[in-house]
């Protein structure tokens, strides 16, 4: 599928749309079956030292910021690990606090856990050797989003260059990590050429997870009064990563079901596999506010309840493509 191709497809709406998305699951359930991957996240730290227009955590915002310590990461992963889930995401703001934290959380997960567990972890930007180092403690995916594969978008939103981002990516991928990474729908100043190549840039890379999340405006941020990203972009930007990536993981997220009641449900229905738990507790909720103060919270009952209601059955353990996939040219 080419530039030009996946344009069209991200243009569809009614039933051409509908089509898109019945393909797309056609596509899933080849790969996947009726399974779907459910995740556990704490959020662990939301102190970040970047400064990204686009996110209400940046560094420049006053808020309230905790740190969590390694031994309150590993209590909290036993509620995870309880509830049934195989896959124990920590997320943080981008801090270099994080490598020690978590590094020294992994192995006492590891011990009560053992290969019980895929230690998925989204700590932002790090070098080589902290990667390397929170793989030899225990970890095995990461996810880092180039959020635009646009080098001027990406200077202009994240101030730092996109070519620096993708080689984090590479440094993860040859360190043996599943890797994951993503685009923002929406991102001001994106076109449907630019979010085409997002898509095909995830594909060369060979990740085996990619996401799309909607661009939400937040308060406290440039962005403030920016229009948000479009929920059937997404949906149908979600729908072509399942048909151009057969057997990544594509999370639906939280995003789309703060942009409209019912949305993150039809993430599903355009090809979605994966859905994520929050267990960060909720006093600590507030203080992480990746998409807003008012951002969507999703738990145990709500994910059941809209699994089921796509006809998914959850995964107790994570659904791990079989290696890596190979680079596919744009």
């Amino acid at each position: 599928m080419i530039r030009s191709e996946i344009v069209e497809l991200l243009r569809l709406r009614g039933s051409g749309q509908q089509e898109l998305f019945q393909r797309a699951r056609m596509v899933r359930r080849s790969h996947f079956g009726d399974g779907a991957t459910v995740r556990g996240v704490i959020e662990v730290a939301s102190a970040c030292v970047q400064n990204c227009s686009y996110c209400p955590m940046r560094l420049d915002n006053r808020m309230p910021r905790y740190i969590y310590r390694s031994d309150r990461i590993v209590e909290l992963s036993r509620h995870i690990h309880a509830a049934g889930i195989r896959t124990v995401s920590l997320q943080a703001g981008d801090i270099p606090r994080t490598t020690q934290t978590v590094g020294e959380a992994i192995p006492e997960m590891r011990r009560l856990f053992g290969q019980d567990v895929d230690i998925l972890l989204v700590l932002g930007d790090k070098s080589r050797d902290e990667y390397a180092y929170l793989r030899e403690q225990g970890a095995t995916s990461y996810i880092l989003k180039h959020e635009t594969s646009d080098p001027h978008l990406h200077l202009e939103h994240r101030y730092y260059a996109l070519e620096d981002r993708l080689a984090r990516l590479e440094d993860l991928l040859s360190l043996g990590y599943r890797v994951g990474t993503g685009t923002i729908v929406g991102l001001p100043g994106q076109t449907l050429e630019i979010l085409a190549d997002d898509i095909l840039l995830a594909r060369s890379l060979g990740v085996q997870m990619c996401s799309a999340s909607p661009f939400v405006p937040a308060a406290g941020t440039p962005l403030a009064d920016v229009e948000p990203g479009g929920v059937d972009v997404t949906l149908n930007a979600l729908a072509v990563m399942r048909l151009i990536m057969p057997g990544a993981l594509i999370p639906s997220v939280s995003a789309l079901q703060k942009q409209a009641a019912g949305a993150q449900a039809l993430g599903f229905a355009a090809g979605a596999n994966v859905i994520t738990v929050n267990f960060t507790p909720d006093g600590d909720q507030a203080n992480y506010p990746i998409y807003g103060s008012d951002r969507f919270i999703v738990g145990r009952d709500y994910a059941a309840q809209v699994l089921r209601e796509a006809g998914l059955r959850p995964d107790v353990a994570e659904q791990r493509p079989a290696a890596r996939a190979g680079r596919a040219s744009s």
